[in-house]
């Protein structure tokens, strides 16, 4: 049996009729961020803020399809679903909203990085130093929206305890920044597409084969 949140994550669920007029300008700052980075890379050469944007939100859409998976498998709850209002709800934990956030935070958390990727922070380098910070930081976010009740976590393990935050922290952002120094340490940019296309590849094809055979009710 669903749960009440899910029930109502389930209301609207890539329903186009839900669209807001706010999506757009939200969309074109997205639109804005990229052409921005992408003319700075054509003069330096440097691809790396790209790759970063298009690493996180690769690693995102991951997550958010195997939250899916969970709730058809158990056909109760997914880790987390989103029952609030938004402009256009695309999965049962996903909406309009925290895609095009997810689809900046990899540029935003690469302009934070030093030049010199030796730089230490706290005896930390700095790469990793700010893939903590910047995950700290969306948990606390997260763990308001929870208290508000824009964001549902059902299971024991995946809440507000000591064990349950760590969870998010770890499952739910560090590895997206963990996933983007793997990207952008790379060495060549060839690698570095074949591992974010890796990502994206992978992800899609779980979502054929649930669109194919489950239904995709997420």
């Amino acid at each position: 049996m669903y749960t009440e949140a899910t029930e109502l994550a389930f209301q609207g669920l890539r329903d186009l009729s839900m669209v807001k007029w706010y999506v757009i300008p939200l969309l074109a700052f997205v639109f804005y961020v990229y052409a921005s980075e992408f003319k700075k890379a054509r003069t330096t050469g440097n691809w790396d803020a790209i790759y970063a944007g298009l690493t996180l939100f690769g690693m995102d859409f991951f997550n958010e399809t195997w939250n899916g998976w969970v709730l058809h498998f158990s056909q109760r709850s997914a880790f987390w679903t989103t029952p609030g209002d938004t402009a256009l709800r695309t999965m049962v934990g996903w909406n309009i909203e925290i895609m095009f956030m997810f689809a900046i935070a990899g540029v935003i958390y690469y302009n934070t990085l030093s030049e010199d990727r030796n730089e230490k922070i706290l005896g930390l380098p700095n790469r990793w130093f700010w893939a903590i910070g910047y995950s700290v930081f969306c948990v606390f976010v997260e763990c308001l929206l929870n208290i508000g009740g824009h964001l549902v976590w059902e299971y024991p393990w995946w809440r507000l305890s000591f064990g349950g935050v760590w969870l998010i922290f770890l499952i739910g952002y560090f590895i997206f920044f963990a996933a983007i120094i793997f990207v952008i340490g790379m060495k060549t940019h060839r690698n570095k597409i074949i591992t974010i296309s890796a990502i994206y590849a992978v992800t899609i094809v779980m979502n054929v084969i649930a669109f194919g055979f489950m239904g995709w009710n997420y």
